[in-house]
């Protein structure tokens, strides 16, 4: 199924964005405070990996407003070295409403997803669907986003991650 992702011009500061851990369910929250508002759909895009893998796209106004990574792919492979690509701009991503469903909060998007990561577990792309060519946009202070031409999301780089939290475990 295809989905539709605009990139639109900023039109104010870069957002910043806020990283929590959830140490019980592993789940990465990532928020982006300052996003402006905009027009468009309300709910969640929801990415669904062959292998149970899920990822969550915050939309507020349209515009993109956080991800959750609600259950990592059974792959997640770790590279000795991966630096996130040069963004070509900054600006926003934008989920218009659609004119056959303009009341739909939540749409899901089976696709195959990966994870790749940098030994310190600081950077983490996410790659959605097959690699291929994308404008990458830089969204907020610590995240990019790759549009490929179709207007589709292929791909989400989290960038200074903090640690998972190291907790001991109670008997």
């Amino acid at each position: 199924m295809h989905f539709e992702a605009r990139i639109e011009p900023l039109g104010g500061k870069l957002p910043k964005v806020t990283y929590r851990w959830d140490p019980e369910t592993d789940i990465l929250t990532v928020a982006c405070k300052g996003v402006p508002k905009g027009n468009g759909m309300d709910g969640t895009v929801d990415l669904e990996g062959g292998d149970g893998s899920f990822v969550v796209i915050d939309v507020a106004g349209g515009a993109l407003r956080g991800i959750d990574v609600v259950t990592w792919p059974e792959d997640v492979r770790t590279l000795a070295s991966l630096a996130a690509p040069e963004a070509s701009k900054e600006g926003q991503v934008t989920f218009p409403n659609r004119r056959s469903q303009p009341d739909v909060a939540a749409v899901e998007l089976d696709t195959s997803l990966t994870v790749d990561k940098n030994q310190a577990e600081s950077v983490f792309h996410i790659c959605v669907g097959r690699k291929r060519a994308a404008t990458v946009v830089r969204v907020a202070d610590h995240m990019l986003v790759e549009i490929d031409k179709q207007h589709r999301i292929a791909g989400l780089w989290l960038l200074d991650v903090p640690p998972f939290p190291n907790v001991e475990a109670t008997a």
